[in-house]
C-alpha cells in the first residue's frame, strides 16, 4: 500500500517541474533582460506622439500614406542623392502606387531650382517652423494617413548607402500598406 502514494507523487512533482519550470525560466529572463526582441523594420520607429495637428500644421494629404523631405536651402549632391532615392522608391511602389504620396516640404529659402533642374514633379507644401526643425538633418520620414509621423530614415553619405537605404524604405512601406486597413 505504501508503494502507491510514491508514485504518485513522483508524478505530481514531474507534472510541476513540466509545467512550472518554464515558465520561472522565462519571467528569469525577461526580468534580466537577457532576451533581445527581433525588429524587423529598417527604419527608425519615431516613438513620441509626432503628428500634423502637435506641430500645427494641416495635414496636405489626409488618408494617403505620405513620404516626407524637406528641401534645404542649398541642395548639394547629398540632397539630390535623397531626391533621387525619394523619387526612385515613389516608383518602385507599383501598384502601391496611389496609396502613398511623396512630398517635397519647402519653407522659404529652399532650393526649389534643383527640383525643376532634376524633373522632380512631387507636391510641394509649405512647410512651417516646427516641422522644419524637426527635420534638419535630410532625413526622409513616412507619415500614416492619420498624419503621424511614424518612421524616417537618416541622412547617409553616397549613392550607393542611399539606393540601400531606399530599398529598406520601400520594404518598410511595403509592409505597412499590407497592414494598414486606412489610406
Amino acid at each position: 500500500m505504501n508503494s502507491q502514494p510514491k508514485k504518485n507523487n513522483k508524478v505530481l512533482i514531474l507534472l510541476l517541474i513540466v509545467f512550472v519550470l518554464p515558465v520561472a525560466v522565462a519571467k528569469l529572463v525577461l526580468s534580466f533582460d537577457l532576451y533581445q526582441a527581433g525588429a524587423t523594420n529598417q527604419g527608425v520607429l519615431l516613438v513620441n506622439d509626432i503628428n500634423y495637428s502637435n506641430l500645427a500644421m494641416t495635414n496636405p494629404k489626409p488618408h494617403s500614406w505620405q513620404m516626407l523631405y524637406l528641401l534645404p536651402d542649398t541642395c548639394e549632391q547629398v540632397c539630390k542623392d535623397r531626391l533621387y532615392v525619394l523619387h526612385q522608391s515613389y516608383i518602385a511602389l507599383g501598384k502601391d502606387r496611389d496609396r502613398v504620396s511623396p512630398i517635397i516640404l519647402v519653407s522659404r529659402n529652399s532650393d526649389i531650382n534643383t527640383l525643376k533642374q532634376l524633373d522632380i514633379s512631387f507636391q510641394q507644401v509649405p512647410a512651417n517652423n516646427a516641422l522644419a526643425a524637426l527635420l534638419t538633418q535630410q532625413q526622409l520620414v513616412i507619415v500614416d494617413p492619420l498624419g503621424s509621423l511614424i518612421m524616417q530614415y537618416d541622412q547617409v553619405i553616397g549613392r550607393d548607402a542611399n539606393i540601400a537605404q531606399g530599398k529598406a524604405m520601400i520594404a518598410d512601406l511595403r509592409k505597412m500598406l499590407k497592414l494598414s486597413r486606412v489610406g
